[in-house]
């Protein structure tokens, strides 16, 4: 700062006055006051017009600056040059905080839009690539145009499951029969004859005229247990009548030949089927609980336990009305739990082995042929299951000796009082293929 006037001084005027100096307080007031003499002035020949501005800084910009306009204001000698930065496009006047401001106009390769300023990156207009028609509005991307699809109609494909049978008892097994139970010492022995003996694959019976005729015509042999008790008489039609006394044990009575012989009867195309069946008729005069068993088994068999208790054999029980395959507990019920043989009615038991496609002759028993057993009253079939039904591990045994590739005999159970007729003559059955 300058503390001299800038207009030159002229010969007459008087020599200059001491200047004060004042020291103000922070408040703003002179409380305090100090001055000093300055020089005295120099003859007005040997001074310079202004004397205190002798080291100012020459007139003008510095060196290499371009002129700047004369009506700015002293602190604005060092600005920016007025403009755009080099190589930014001249922007329209506008205020100087926008001087660095992006360029205007859309980014590069973006068509120009013609809304508002704050709109100009925007999405561009129209629907989004690929999206073809639509209306306006909340419209442009609703469903598709035309009918819904075709809903998939599960009530006609799915019926009602109270038509339905109720699903087969898998795993209602029993403990215990809810009436008559052989020991326990019996079980054991039993089983024990099972390991002794263990069943054979084929009986070795003969391929000839005799035999196939016996076979149609029922003519079958009855083989009568030791420890039987009671009568068993062989009549001319092909049946056998038997009685047995109270309190008789359990035995069981075999055929021979079996009644399905592998040789002879083992389907051997896809989709052939062999039936083996015969039935047991009961007296009417009999005694209320039919103490009888009807079932099959491979040979041999112990004579003092039930058809169904031991391997490869199974049997539906009148007592209790269970059926039981491989099985010294209380088998399965065969219906319900009320369900009974009664006296003067007329039962058959079949299995049905049918040769499955594509297998081949090496294959496993259970790969060979679909068996079904069933079981008829009155010649009419009121049960059957499947052999390979789905089984508890825990409580099953394997049907080894039932699945077609062992030959099989009728087997009948008898225990306590009961009268019945066998009946193997197909004339005779009150079922019919």
């Amino acid at each position: 700062m300058c503390f001299g006037s800038k207009e030159p001084r002229g010969d007459g005027d008087a020599p200059s006055r001491p200047a004060q100096l004042q020291q103000s307080n922070h408040d703003g007031s002179n409380d305090k006051k100090s001055s000093y003499n300055a020089p005295p002035s120099r003859p007005p020949q040997q001074q310079p017009a202004r004397r205190q501005d002798e080291y100012a800084p020459p007139a003008g910009p510095p060196p290499g600056q371009a002129s700047r306009v004369a009506a700015a204001p002293p602190a604005d000698d060092f600005a920016p040059p007025p403009g755009p930065p080099p190589g930014q496009a001249s922007r329209p006047s506008a205020a100087p905080v926008d001087d660095f401001a992006p360029p205007p106009g859309p980014p590069p390769g973006q068509a120009p839009r013609s809304s508002a300023p704050n709109d100009d990156y925007a999405p561009p207009a129209g629907p989004p690539p690929s999206y073809s028609g639509g209306g306006s509005g909340s419209g442009d991307y609703g469903p598709p145009p035309g009918p819904p699809p075709k809903l998939h109609d599960w009530e006609t494909a799915v019926p009602d499951n109270s038509l339905l049978p109720p699903p087969p008892s898998l795993f209602s097994g029993w403990d215990r029969s809810p009436v008559n139970n052989a020991t326990e010492d019996e079980a054991k022995a039993g089983t024990d004859w099972c390991n002794q003996y263990p069943i054979n694959p084929s009986m070795n019976v003969q391929d000839n005229e005799a035999t196939r005729h016996a076979i149609q015509n029922g003519n079958f042999n009855l083989q009568k247990p030791p420890q039987f008790r009671g009568e068993l008489t062989r009549e001319a039609d092909g049946s056998w009548k038997g009685e047995t006394t109270k309190k008789s044990p359990d035995t069981c009575i075999v055929s021979f030949p079996p009644v399905y012989a592998a040789n002879l009867h083992q389907p051997r195309e896809p989709g052939q089927k062999f039936t083996a069946y015969y039935e047991v008729h009961i007296a009417r005069d009999n005694r209320k609980e039919v103490s009888l068993a009807l079932g099959f088994t491979a040979m041999p068999y112990p004579h003092f336990r039930l058809p169904g208790w031991h391997r490869g054999s199974l049997g539906v029980h009148g007592d209790d009305g269970h059926r039981y395959v491989n099985d010294m507990w209380g088998g399965k019920e065969l219906l319900d739990s009320n369900y009974r043989l009664k006296p003067g009615g007329k039962y058959g038991l079949g299995m049905n082995f049918v040769r499955k496609d594509g297998v081949y002759d090496g294959a496993p028993a259970k790969d060979l042929f679909d068996v079904e057993v069933f079981f008829t009253e009155n010649g009419r079939i009121v049960a059957s299951w499947d052999l390979h039904e789905e089984t508890d591990a825990e409580q099953d045994l394997p049907v080894v000796g039932l699945e077609g590739d062992y030959d099989l005999s009728a087997a009948i159970g008898s225990f306590n009082a009961v009268k019945f007729e066998v009946v193997f003559n197909p004339a005779r059955w009150a079922w019919s293929r």
